[in-house]
């Protein structure tokens, strides 16, 4: 297969020769990670646009010595290329060129050229050349961008590997066909728009490149594809567990998966050894390639007498651990896990969890670094954690995409809970003028912009499918409501994992408010509105997915809203908007010194100016007085 242009300008392409995506565990081989880190300074050449781009630069004799270099991981704009551009609702496009998403407004035609041919989308084209580590020789091998904005084509050794457009999830491709011990050349090609624009009408600033992380990883011959862990706490305090599991083996062979949990004080509190058998031609449950096939295995419904719940106040984690051994008894692979049990239900229409009243003291939050944008690391993530702990946070919603894997595990052990957002917005599609106009919506009910829609719930689901932090699957954010957001709904509920489905765009389209969101949710209600909807006769618990707008000097009147958690039951809080100002460090020519600019400060239009700057912290991390309010109010219903 060869890469082909068109696929920018076409909603139903938008993976290709992608792997299908995994639980996010981390596998050891006698004791070591097979994982090559690619991260570093790679070879870089910007082009303003497709036609204008180096075509050939993926061919192994492609002379790359007029290439500059970039930093992996990294945004473009940051590295002094391109523009930088923070827009809110709007697409950044608007007032530049008119632009309307495929097959909207009865057009059939697929809107040829709209991206590939633009005189203006510009195009980030890396070459990374690089020798295999020792662990991974020999093995199968993949490749994981985590973070890749916002189209990306990849080549290995001038072979064609694969196409990718979620930007916010990890994209992998098997690598094991043309990879080398030595003297590879990796060439990756990133678009900065697609139709997958449309998806991506994220309140932020729209950069574009390799901003994650990317590894390399090798598969042993016995390998933990995929696992589901649903601990659930039962009501007389004992735990139930169940547990579905994919791994990989050669056709024919045989293994064990032996498999345990443990408490927080290592006692072994259940204990069971699965067999794994490969059947020949993909026979038996098993689905065979290049000789490789897939065995499942199921652990249902084992009962423990007694466990203890995790939650904000108490985060007691188990550790899930597997071990697989081939037919020999070999040890092949190990893979360690945490988890924990709880419950979530609506009774009454009411969210309860672990029994008692579900209460949200949270605040919706992007990933944000002043000197590197939404390109973060450990740190950052550690004194985001250490902030919501001070000041009596105890949600968080990932506005408006899922964030790096990490991210997740540290919310399962500090007790955050978690509203898991599908990367998904489409604002400028529908308002227009502040006013409800969805005449070319997307997805809407378009069956064209459906599979894309769902492969990205699909992902986000499968990912992170396995952390007790996440107590709400939202998805996604400001994209009006139709049949394609009812499908992704429709997906979830059948997985009955025991969490809630979040979405907020009900409100503007009423005809889904029975198939659509197990939970009404408003964005900057006024309290007397909340009184109004409680008094009447509500069908679901009450939540604000934003609220609290915190730009300037705002914040005031929180104890409103505070004080309804004592009179309505069905009221169970909300997520403040928002955590962190989006604003970057640039030099002033004038005073000489490192500032913080804002949006509109960069000569970008459209522009929704200092719009970027609503946090309850300064884009440093330093807090603003708004945050005393906050540490008072959920202080008092923590």
């Amino acid at each position: 297969m060869k890469a082909d242009i068109t696929w920018l300008d076409d909603p139903e392409v938008f993976r290709v020769n992608q792997l299908k995506a995994h639980s996010d565990h981390r596998y050891f081989v006698e004791g070591m990670e097979p994982v090559q880190n690619l991260n570093g300074v790679w070879k870089f050449c910007y082009s303003p646009c497709a036609g204008a781009r180096p075509v050939d630069f993926y061919k192994e004799d492609f002379d790359c010595s007029g290439f500059d270099e970039i930093a992996v991981p990294g945004h473009i704009e940051l590295a002094g290329y391109d523009k930088i551009h923070y827009i809110n609702t709007l697409y950044p496009w608007e007032g530049h060129i008119y632009r309307r998403p495929a097959y909207s407004l009865g057009d059939r035609t697929g809107r040829k050229g709209m991206f590939s041919e633009a005189s203006y989308n510009p195009v980030g084209s890396y070459i990374r050349k690089f020798d295999l580590d020792e662990a991974l020789r020999g093995k199968r091998v993949i490749i994981s961008f985590e973070g890749a904005e916002q189209a990306v084509y990849v080549w290995l050794n001038g072979q064609f590997i694969g196409y990718a457009e979620d930007s916010f999830t990890p994209s992998e491709f098997d690598l094991t066909s043309c990879v080398r011990d030595r003297g590879n050349v990796l060439a990756v090609e990133v678009h900065k728009r697609s139709t997958a624009a449309f998806l991506e009408d994220q309140d932020f600033f729209r950069f574009f490149g390799i901003f994650r992380d990317v590894k390399l990883k090798a598969k042993p011959a016995l390998h933990l594809e995929d696992f589901w862990a649903r601990p659930v706490l039962l009501e007389n305090g004992g735990g139930c567990f169940s547990l579905d599991m994919t791994v990989s083996l050669k056709a024919g062979r045989k293994g064990i998966a032996a498999v345990r949990l443990e408490d927080a004080e290592g006692k072994k509190i259940l204990e069971r050894e699965l067999p794994l058998a490969a059947a020949e031609s993909g026979e038996g449950g098993t689905k065979e390639k290049g000789g490789w096939t897939e065995a499942f295995a199921a652990l249902e419904n084992s009962r423990i007498a007694e466990v203890i719940p995790w939650s904000h106040d108490n985060p007691y984690l188990y550790t899930l651990s597997f071990q697989l051994l081939d037919e020999k008894q070999n040890l092949i692979e190990t893979v360690s896990y945490q988890t924990g049990f709880s419950r979530l239900e609506i009774i009454d229409r009411v969210i309860y969890f672990n029994g008692k009243r579900l209460i949200i003291n949270g605040v919706n939050r992007h990933e944000w670094s002043a000197d590197t944008g939404r390109c973060i690391g450990h740190s950052e993530m550690e004194q985001d954690i250490r902030c919501f702990l001070k000041n009596h946070i105890n949600a968080v919603r990932t506005s408006h995409y899922p964030n790096q894997i990490e991210w997740y595990g540290l919310c399962d052990t500090y007790g955050i809970y978690v509203m898991a957002e599908t990367n998904l917005e489409s604002h400028g599609s529908w308002q227009k003028s502040g006013g409800v106009e969805p005449s070319w919506n997307v997805p809407g009910d378009l069956p064209e912009w459906k599979e894309a829609v769902m492969d990205r719930l699909r992902t986000n689901y499968e990912t992170f499918k396995n952390h007790v932090s996440i107590l709400f699957w939202s998805l996604g954010n400001e994209s009006y409501a139709g049949d394609d957001i009812e499908a992704m709904n429709r997906w979830i509920k059948e997985k009955k994992d025991g969490r809630l489905v979040h979405y907020e765009g009900v409100v503007n389209n009423r005809k889904y408010n029975d198939t659509i969101s197990d939970v009404e949710s408003r964005m900057y209600a006024a309290p007397q509105d909340i009184v109004s909807y409680l008094e009447n006769d509500p069908q679901k618990p009450f939540l604000l997915c934003e609220y609290m707008h915190d730009m300037g000097n705002s914040m005031g009147g929180m104890s409103s809203y505070m004080e309804l958690l004592d009179r309505y039951e069905m009221y169970q809080g909300g997520f403040i908007w928002d955590f962190i100002d989006q604003a970057i460090w640039a030099w002033d020519e004038v005073s000489g010194r490192k500032v913080l600019r804002y949006g509109g400060d960069f000569d970008d239009r459209p522009s929704d100016y200092e719009f970027s700057g609503n946090g309850i912290l300064f884009a440093d991390r330093t807090e603003k007085p708004a945050m005393q309010e906050v540490r008072y109010q959920y202080g008092l219903h923590k």
